[in-house]
C-alpha cells in the first residue's frame, strides 16, 4: 500500500508516499533463505539478499543438484507427467527411507502446466506442458537450462492439491501492509517535523515512525514454498512500483516517476494499492471432459486507492486511476518479459497454474473418476518447511518533481482458482494432445515426450 501525506519544507511542498508493499529446492537440497531474489530470515523478516549470498549459493549449486539425467535434459515442447507413476515413486522411496529423486521433485523439468488429461481406462491423470533440463541460477533458483525460467515444483503442486481439497473455492493470498499504529504514528510525526528538515532526514524519520509492516498469508501453510513464492513476488512487484530498484525491462518507469511527471495534486490520505491476480482465458476442454487446456499469461496487476483517517484506519476504497493504474497496466502488458528477467514472477505464475490445475482436478473429481488414489501427494508426504514470512522493514526513497519532493517508504497476491474455472469452452478434441493414449498405455516410465 502507499500513503500520501504533505509536509512543508519552507516554501517547498513535500508529498510523502508510504508503500507497503523461492527457494530453489529439490530432493537433495534445500536453501532456507533465498527465494526468487528475496531473502527471509529466521525471524520472518523479508529483504533483498545480502551481498555475500550469491557466493554462498554458487558453492551450493556445485553440489546441490544431482546431475540431470541425459534423456530428460532434452528440451521438449510438450512433456507428459503421470500422477499415478509419480505417486508410486514417492511411496516407494519414502517407504524405503530414501529421498525422492530431483527429477521427480522438479516434475521432469516442466516450465508450465498447460494441459490436464484424464485416462479412465489407465487409472491415471496426466499433466503436460513445455519442459527442458535445469540448472541453478545465481540467486539459487532451479531454472530451465535454456529458458532460465523457474521449473515447476512438485512441492507446490502438493500444497495446491491440499488447499483445493481442504478449502474448495477459497483460494490463497498474501498481503504486505502497514499497521494502523504505524500509519497513525506517521500522521502524528509529520506535524512535528522541523520546517528546515530536508527530504532525506524526513524520509528516515518517517521510516522509523512507520516501523515494520506485517505480512499475512491465507489458504496455504505460512512455512510452505508456495507461501514464500507469493510473498516474494508481491515484495518484488512493489519495489519496482516505488522505484527502489530499476526496472529490468525498458519503458517501465516506476509509480514515483509517473507521479513526478504528473501535474495533478495528490490527495493527502490516499493509499494506492497494487496486487497480483490470475490472468487466464476460459479453460478449453474436449467434449468428453477428458482433456483440459489452461490458457493465458497467468498474471495481471490490479490497483485500488484506499483512504485512511488520523488513526490509521481505512475509511474508503475507490477505483484507482492516473499513475497508479498506468503502472499496473504497464506491469501486466510487460509481464512476459518481466517473468524472463525476474524469477520471482515466473515462480508465481507456476504457482498460479498449479492452483488452477489442482482446483480443476478436485472440482471435476478426476482422481475419483479414474480410481486414482494419491495419499502421498494429498496428505502423507512431508512438505518442505521454510522460515515463515512475517514482516518487512520500511525503506525510503525520494525524487524531486519540479518544486515538490516525492518521498516514498516501502515495507498482494490473490488467487481464487474457482473464479478462473467459472467459464470454459468446449471443442471436439484438443489437437495438441490427441492420440497420446497409446503412449500412456505403453509407457513404463513416469514421463515421456510427445511423439
Amino acid at each position: 500500500m502507499s500513503l500520501v501525506l504533505r509536509i512543508s519544507f519552507a516554501s517547498t511542498l513535500a508529498s510523502l508516499l508510504l508503500l507497503t508493499c523461492q527457494p530453489a529446492f529439490a530432493g537433495g537440497f534445500v536453501r532456507q533463505n533465498a527465494v526468487g531474489g528475496v531473502s527471509i530470515d529466521a525471524e520472518g523478516v523479508v529483504s533483498n539478499p545480502t551481498v555475500g549470498d550469491p557466493e554462498r549459493l554458487a558453492a551450493v549449486r556445485e553440489t546441490g543438484l544431482d546431475q540431470v539425467p541425459t534423456d530428460i535434459a532434452e528440451a521438449s515442447p510438450l512433456r507428459f507427467i503421470s500422477l499415478r507413476q509419480v505417486e508410486a515413486i514417492i511411496a516407494e522411496k519414502k517407504e524405503a527411507g530414501l529421498p525422492v529423486p530431483d527429477e521427480v521433485m522438479l516434475l521432469g523439468g516442466l516450465q508450465r502446466v498447460q494441459y490436464v488429461l484424464v485416462y479412465p481406462e489407465l487409472k491415471d491423470v496426466v499433466l503436460a506442458g513445455p519442459a527442458e533440463g535445469w540448472r541453478i541460477d545465481e540467486l539459487g533458483n532451479v531454472v530451465g537450462q535454456n529458458s532460465g525460467r523457474p521449473v515447476v515444483a512438485l512441492d507446490d503442486f502438493m500444497v495446491a492439491m491440499r488447499s483445493a481439497l481442504a478449502n474448495p473455492g477459497q483460494g490463497m493470498s498474501c498481503s504486505i501492509d502497514p499497521t494502523p499504529e504505524g500509519l497513525a504514528n506517521v500522521q502524528k510525526m509529520v506535524g512535528s517535523l522541523n520546517a528546515n528538515a530536508g527530504p532525506e532526514r524526513a524520509a528516515n524519520a518517517i521510516a522509523e515512525a512507520m516501523g515494520y509492516q506485517t505480512i499475512s498469508v491465507t489458504g496455504v501453510p505460512q512455512t510452505s514454498h508456495f507461501a514464500r513464492t507469493m510473498v516474494a513476488a508481491d515484495f518484488r512487484m512493489k519495489r519496482l512500483a516505488m522505484g527502489f530498484e530499476p526496472s529490468p525491462v525498458n519503458n517501465m518507469p516506476s509509480y514515483l516517476q509517473l507521479l513526478g511527471k504528473g501535474r495533478g495534486r495528490v490527495s493527502q490520505n490516499m493509499l494506492p494499492r497494487w496486487w497480483l491476480a490470475p490472468n487466464y482465458q476460459p479453460v478449453l476442454r474436449d467434449e468428453a471432459g477428458l482433456a483440459w487446456e489452461i490458457r493465458g499469461q497467468g498474471i495481471k496487476c490490479l490497483t485500488e486507492q484506499d483512504y485512511v483517517n488520523a488513526q490509521g484506519e481505512k475509511t474508503q476504497t475507490v477505483a484507482a486511476g492516473g499513475p497508479a493504474k498506468k503502472w499496473a497496466d504497464t506491469f501486466t502488458d510487460k509481464f512476459e518479459i518481466l517473468a524472463d528477467q525476474d524469477s520471482s514472477f515466473g515462480h508465481l505464475r507456476n504457482a498460479m497454474d498449479l492452483a488452477v490445475v489442482a482446483t480443476l482436478i478436485v472440482r471435476e473429481g478426476m482422481a475419483e473418476q479414474v480410481g486414482l488414489d494419491m495419499p502421498w501427494i494429498n496428505e502423507k508426504y512431508e512438505l518442505a518447511e521454510f522460515n515463515a514470512p512475517k514482516r518487512v522493514a520500511t525503506q525510503t526513497s525520494f525524487i524531486k518533481a519540479g518544486r515538490q519532493w516525492i518521498i516514498s517508504a516501502s515495507g498482494g497476491v490473490q488467487i481464487i482458482p474457482a473464479e478462473i474455472l467459472a467459464e470454459d469452452e468446449t471443442v471436439a478434441t484438443i489437437d495438441e494432445v490427441a492420440g497420446q493414449q497409446d503412449r500412456v498405455a505403453n509407457s513404463n516410465t513416469w514421463w515421456w515426450d510427445a511423439k
